[in-house]
C-alpha cells in the first residue's frame, strides 16, 4: 500500500512538473497541445492544493484554513484580471475587458462550480443535500454585505477608490473572523494520513511546500492555459469579450472547480462547496477592490474607472445571482434541486445575450430570492440566524 502511494504521489507531481519543465526547454508546442499540457499541470496543482488545505486544518481553524486554500486557488484569476485593470489605466479599450472577466468568473463560480460539487457528491454518495457548518457563516455573513453593496455600482456608474475601501473593509473583517473560528482536527486520507503522523515542525514545512508548489505551478500554467483557450476560440469565431468572459474565467476558475469536485468525491461535500463559497468572498471583496486600485495606479492619478452600459447591465446580473445564491445557502443547506436550478439560470443565458434578455435574468434572480428567503425558507429565518450568529462580531457555535 506505501510503495502504491508513493508511486501515486510521484506521478502526481510529475504531472505537475511536466509543463512548467516544457517551458523551461523551449519546446514549442501548438495552442491545444499547450492548453492540455498546461491543463493536467493546473489539475495535478489543484490536487497537492487539497491536501495541503487538510494539512492546514491541524494548524488552524478550517475556515482559515479553506480561505487561504481558495485565495491560492484564484491567483490565476487575479493575475488576468488585474491585468486588465492595469492595462485600463493607459488604454481605455480595457476596461471593458477588465469588468468581463471579472463578471464572468463570478458568474461561472457560482452557476458552475456551486452545481458541480452538488453533481459530484449525487453521484458519488447518492444524496441530495450538502449540509455546510457553522462556521459557514461567516463567508455568507460576507457575502451578503459585498452583495448589498454591489447592487449599487450599476447606479453610480463607475468603480472608485470609495468601492475599493468598502470591498477590501470586508474582506479584512472576513480574514479576521475566520481566524477567531473554531479549530477541529480533520480526518485524513491518503498520503497525508502518514504526514499527519510527523512531527508539528516537519509537518508544517510540508504544508507550507505544498501550498507555495501548487501556487507557483499554478500560476505558471495560467496564462497558457487561458491563451490555449482563447486560441482556439479565436479560430471558431467567438467575441472578444465573450471569449475574456467565459473563456478565459474557465480556465482561472480550473483549480478551485477541480479542489471542490475532490472534497466532493472524497464524500467532503462541505469542504468542497465551503472552498468555492470562500473563493466567492475573495472575488467578491478582494478581487473587485483591488481592481479600481489598479486602474487608479495605471492611470496616474486617483480617477474612478468608468462603465459603459453593457458593463453595468453584466454587474447587476452578476449581484442578482450572488443575492439569489446567498438565498439558497443561507440556511446552511444546499439540494440538488436548488444546484439544478441555479445550474438552469446559468447555462441558458448564453442562449440569450441580448441587453433584455440580461435585465430579465437579474429580475428573475432577485425574484427567486426574495422568494427563497421569505417563503421557502420561512421568513427568512436562514438570514435571521446569520445576523443574530453575529458572524463578525462574537464567536460562532459549532455544533
Amino acid at each position: 500500500m506505501k510503495i502504491k502511494a508513493t508511486i501515486a504521489t510521484a506521478g502526481l507531481f510529475l504531472l505537475c512538473l511536466q509543463w512548467p519543465l516544457l517551458r523551461f526547454l523551449e519546446i514549442p508546442l501548438p495552442p491545444v497541445s499547450s492548453a492540455l499540457s498546461s491543463g493536467l499541470a493546473i489539475f495535478g496543482a489543484a490536487y497537492v492544493l487539497s491536501w495541503g488545505g487538510e494539512l492546514a486544518q491541524m494548524e488552524i481553524p478550517q475556515s482559515l484554513a479553506i480561505a487561504f486554500l481558495a485565495l491560492v486557488a484564484v491567483l490565476p484569476e487575479y493575475a488576468v484580471d488585474l491585468y486588465f485593470a492595469w492595462q485600463a489605466g493607459r488604454d481605455p479599450a480595457y476596461v471593458h475587458f477588465a469588468t468581463a472577466n471579472m463578471t464572468g468568473s463570478n458568474r461561472l463560480l457560482i452557476g458552475a462550480g456551486w452545481a458541480a460539487v452538488a453533481f459530484a457528491y449525487y453521484v458519488k454518495k447518492r444524496r441530495g443535500e450538502i449540509a455546510l457548518s457553522e462556521g459557514n457563516r461567516v463567508e455568507i455573513m460576507a457575502l451578503i454585505l459585498a452583495t448589498l453593496y454591489s447592487l449599487v455600482i450599476p447606479a453610480k456608474g463607475t468603480l472608485s477608490w470609495v468601492d475599493s475601501a468598502f470591498f477590501l473593509a470586508i474582506f479584512v473583517l472576513y480574514i479576521r473572523r475566520a481566524s477567531q473560528s473554531h479549530h477541529e482536527e480533520p480526518e485524513l486520507e491518503g498520503p497525508m494520513e502518514a504526514v499527519g503522523r510527523w512531527p508539528r515542525g516537519r509537518r508544517i514545512l510540508v504544508t507550507a511546500f505544498l501550498f507555495v508548489f501548487s501556487g507557483a505551478v499554478i500560476l505558471l500554467s495560467a496564462k497558457p492555459f487561458a491563451e490555449g483557450l482563447l486560441d482556439v476560440g479565436r479560430h471558431l469565431g467567438i467575441e472578444p469579450f465573450l471569449l475574456v468572459q467565459w473563456l478565459a474565467p474557465l480556465a482561472s476558475e480550473a483549480p478551485e472547480f477541480i479542489v471542490a469536485v475532490l472534497f466532493a468525491l472524497r464524500a467532503r461535500p462541505e469542504a468542497g462547496l465551503g472552498t468555492l463559497i470562500s473563493s466567492k468572498v475573495n472575488q467578491w471583496t478582494l478581487l473587485v477592490g483591488m481592481v479600481p486600485l489598479a486602474y487608479a495606479v495605471s492611470a496616474g492619478r486617483p480617477s474612478a474607472m468608468p462603465l459603459d452600459a453593457r458593463q453595468v447591465e453584466e454587474i447587476f446580473l452578476t449581484s442578482a445571482q450572488s443575492f439569489f445564491a446567498l438565498a439558497v445557502i443561507v440556511n446552511l443547506r444546499f439540494s440538488i434541486t436548488e444546484a439544478l436550478l441555479i445550474f438552469i439560470l446559468f447555462a441558458t443565458q448564453i442562449f440569450f445575450p441580448s441587453t433584455e434578455a440580461r435585465t430579465v435574468y437579474a429580475f428573475i434572480y432577485l425574484a427567486l430570492g426574495l422568494g427563497w428567503l421569505f417563503v421557502v425558507r420561512g421568513q427568512g429565518e436562514g438570514l435571521k440566524q446569520v445576523f443574530r450568529k453575529g458572524a463578525f462580531s462574537s464567536k460562532i457555535t459549532h455544533t
